[in-house]
């Protein structure tokens, strides 16, 4: 769901979903979104942190800053592992 340039994310974030989440960025990016909001995502796993980068690199693509936000610990456990925690950050460049 999105609301005001919010898109608030629902349920699992995993290997079922991320596809068709990821082939939704672009048209939430040209609808304004600028938040993404993970505090209702109940699930994780290496899946959402590809989600998560895809809508960095997207972003910055489009030259727009997108920030993500109530990132579940375990997503935040899993970029680290994986370092690319700082990945996720929101950059100044964009």
């Amino acid at each position: 769901m999105s609301d005001g340039g919010v898109l608030v994310l629902q349920g699992p974030v995993n290997i079922h979903t991320v596809p068709g989440l990821v082939r939704s960025i672009p048209s939430h990016l040209t609808a304004g979104v600028r938040k993404v909001d993970f505090s209702h995502v109940t699930e994780v796993d290496s899946a959402a942190v590809a989600l998560a980068l895809e809508w960095r690199r997207s972003a910055f693509a489009g030259k727009v800053q997108v920030s993500l936000f109530n990132v579940p610990e375990a997503l935040g456990n899993l970029a680290n592992l994986y370092g690319v925690a700082d990945l996720l950050e929101p950059s100044s460049g964009a």
